[in-house]
């Protein structure tokens, strides 16, 4: 293949690297990552979606004097090494990732280590955005750059056994089979990625990580990794969104696009994802074209839990029906890798992996999602190889043995029927034999959930969404003042319930009322045979006479718990809300109008214009009571389905604040130390400042508008 490499255009810089390796599965990649940083001297920066301090990095019975787990590790390096300075820079990711993350993690990587171990949450980014780059730098002299986080649930050996009992959380739980593959680089390539971790950590923190110095330098590469390429040019291609004083860059979109252009015979695509519009119409093109190239993707069966399953896999499914109508020469193979049957065992693919014709080959953080095209940090690392030359041969080897590994079978297996078929895609369906295999995977999704679902611009978009404008299309700004007063409501509402604790806990009411009285009643309402009927019932019933939902929200909690009394004010919640929409839908526009003003008129078109969008700035930000907008929805253009979706999106934040607070006042209750206070006061303070925070914008917005006015 021709060099397609265009700096500043697809790629950021093209570096050499003396070896290059490519890591296939956690237990390759985190056995050289250990063996790496015990060597350093100078630097090690770690940047990543995210990290855990808890992972265990070794886990097949090597023995070692270093710890295995990633915090006492780095720490114990910190400790042992005068001058090493360690830098652990994590996305500060959004609350719907909550559950999959450690908690306090500032507390674990930064207040419980040595003091040059420097941890920072990257907040650096637009609204809706992620840090989603991961690499691995140590003293500019090794790097890693590619699909895998430093976290939890990443472990996994190429065996990939069903019952693997190494395969374990830091909570001691199992999770599935997990597959990745990370790339490992020296020389040049090192040397600039430690240029860009660096940038990156001087854009999050204001600081610059201190520099290396290149005499003291050792050679880092580990023994027991053979280099897969060697002198070798390495492409590096970045996505960053346009934020405050930085450009947008899609060097990884523009990568995708070129190389898929060029194709001749074959493209393989290992991703979790696949809902680019634009990578599903280059691919759409080549499948039409008489002598185009063979198209291979290998994808998981579901790409993660419940709401990426009915969001991100139906954007997935609508692009391979478009992609199978194209293939009218029959050159599309689309599968899923299965370890087991009886009981069935897919493997989650993380791997964001594309090989062409032998000869060209990337690893990198990007899904092929239009997010990572253009919202989200990646990074992405690409080498060309020409032909005849032993960069080709490793980069077919390196797809052979993905294939090989996904088959059941060995890399010389894949080769020679490669070579006898002089087709990939006969190949993998001449070898596809036995429990362990690739299966044919038709990503069709149910008619009902396809229409419930958007289009990709609110669920994978790929651009930032500008706050203001955001907030200035769906609310009109005089509606943004009653907004501030709804914030206030809920603040108030918190300090009375910890003024009635306070009175509870340190006055002689104490003697009368305690927390194991109302513990007590609280089981025996919990354990009532009708309590899932009753309560979201007791939601719809009270909706009707407009009662204040957050109220019911905190109670609820209280009495069940963060995780049941969540789910039960989710639940029940979303009934109230139907209940009234169905009810405006019954009486009409006329009706609701009488007593709604012109608020049904400015939902309405609100509605109108942005439908799902709006719903959901609705319930974050209300601008009349939770009923009345059920109300008004019912009357005006939203359907059903976006209202309901809109809801559950909408209230999901606010509820799960909610139940950590009360959460945190139960503990406080239960558990009066200082620990649990401290935690609770830190809540209501936060809380506090963001209100303070709000009003202060919406004056200052306000009076902008009102001095633009006026001249």
């Amino acid at each position: 293949m021709e060099n397609i490499f265009k700096p500043q255009k697809n790629c950021w810089q093209v570096k050499t690297a003396r070896r290059a390796a490519f890591l296939v599965d956690g237990e390759s990649y985190f056995r050289a990552l250990h063996a790496v940083m015990q060597r350093a001297s100078q630097s090690i920066i770690i940047v990543g979606w995210d990290m855990h301090s808890e992972l265990r990095l070794i886990r097949s019975g090597e023995k070692s004097k270093y710890p295995q787990t990633l915090g006492k590790f780095l720490d114990y390096l910190a400790r042992k090494k005068d001058g090493l300075n360690i830098y652990l820079l994590s996305w500060d990711f959004a609350m719907i990732y909550a559950m999959e993350r450690e908690f306090f993690p500032l507390y674990k990587l930064k207040w419980r280590t040595h003091k040059n171990i420097h941890f920072y949450l990257d907040g650096e980014h637009p609204v809706g955005a992620s840090q989603h780059q991961k690499i691995v730098v140590v003293d500019d002299a090794v790097a890693f750059s590619g699909g895998f986080d430093v976290s939890k649930w990443r472990w996994d050996t190429r065996e990939h056994l069903p019952d693997d009992e190494r395969r374990v959380g830091p909570d001691g739980e199992k999770y599935p089979p997990f597959h990745d593959v990370q790339m490992m680089v020296d020389g040049e390539a090192a040397a600039a990625l430690g240029q860009l971790v660096r940038q990156r950590w001087h854009r999050a923190c204001g600081e610059l990580p201190l520099e290396v110095d290149e005499k003291k330098v050792a050679d880092l590469w580990p023994a027991d990794v053979e280099p897969d390429l060697k002198n070798i040019s390495v492409a590096i291609s970045r996505t960053l969104p346009q934020y405050e004083d930085q450009d947008e860059i899609r060097e990884v979109e523009r990568l995708y696009l070129d190389s898929i252009a060029v194709a001749r015979n074959s493209i393989y695509i290992e991703n979790q994802y696949l809902s680019s519009f634009k990578i599903g119409e280059a691919i759409k093109k080549r499948l039409g074209e008489e002598g185009g190239p063979e198209v291979v993707l290998v994808l998981p069966l579901k790409t993660g839990g419940w709401l990426e399953q009915h969001t991100m896999d139906v954007l997935r499914g609508r692009i391979l029906q478009t992609l199978r109508k194209a293939d009218v020469h029959g050159r599309l193979r689309v599968y899923y890798p299965q370890l087991a049957v009886n009981p069935d065992v897919t493997l989650m693919v993380h791997a964001k992996v594309m090989v062409i014709d032998e000869s060209f080959v990337r690893v990198g953080s990007s899904n092929l999602s239009n997010r990572s095209l253009g919202l989200d940090s990646e990074c992405d690392l690409a080498v060309v190889g020409e032909e005849g030359s032993e960069a080709v041969q490793a980069i077919a080897s390196f797809r052979n043995r993905l294939l090989a590994e996904h088959l059941g079978v060995s890399e010389s297996e894949v080769a020679q029927a490669v070579v006898e078929r002089n087709s990939l895609a006969e190949a993998i369906e001449f070898l596809r034999k036995g429990d362990r295999t690739l299966i044919p995977f038709d990503g069709e999704i149910e008619e009902n959930i396809d229409q419930w679902v958007p289009e990709s611009e609110l669920l994978d978009p790929e651009k930032p969404i500008e706050p203001e404008a955001f907030l200035d299309h769906i609310i009109r700004p005089e509606s943004q003042r009653p907004a501030y007063r709804h914030f206030l409501k809920i603040i108030v509402m918190i300090a009375v319930v910890l003024l009635l604790a306070a009175v509870w806990r340190w006055t002689p009411l104490a003697a009368y009322l305690n927390i194991q009285t109302v513990t007590e009643s609280a089981q025996w309402l919990k354990a009532h045979p009708l309590s899932p009927l009753l309560v979201p019932l007791t939601y719809a019933v009270l909706g009707l006479v407009s009662f204040p939902v957050t109220l019911l929200i905190m109670a609820t909690i209280i009495v069940y718990g963060p995780w049941w009394g969540g789910w039960y004010a989710l639940l029940g919640t979303t009934l109230s809300a139907v209940m009234m929409f169905l009810l405006g839908h019954i009486l009409g526009k006329n009706f609701v109008g009488r007593f709604s003003g012109s608020l049904i008129n400015r939902v309405n078109r609100r509605l109108s214009d942005s439908g799902l969008v709006a719903m959901i700035a609705f319930r974050v930000i209300p601008v009349a009571p939770f009923s009345i907008i059920n109300l008004v929805a019912g009357v005006s253009a939203i359907s059903l389905r976006d209202f309901i979706l809109g809801t559950l999106i909408g209230i999901l934040p606010g509820i799960t604040a909610i139940a950590f607070v009360a959460d945190r006042l139960y503990e406080s209750l239960r558990q009066p130390d200082i620990s649990t206070f401290s935690t609770l006061l830190v809540v209501v303070v936060v809380f506090g400042a963001v209100l303070v925070g709000f009003r202060k914008w919406i004056r200052q917005r306000h009076l902008h508008k009102k001095q633009q006015s006026d001249s």
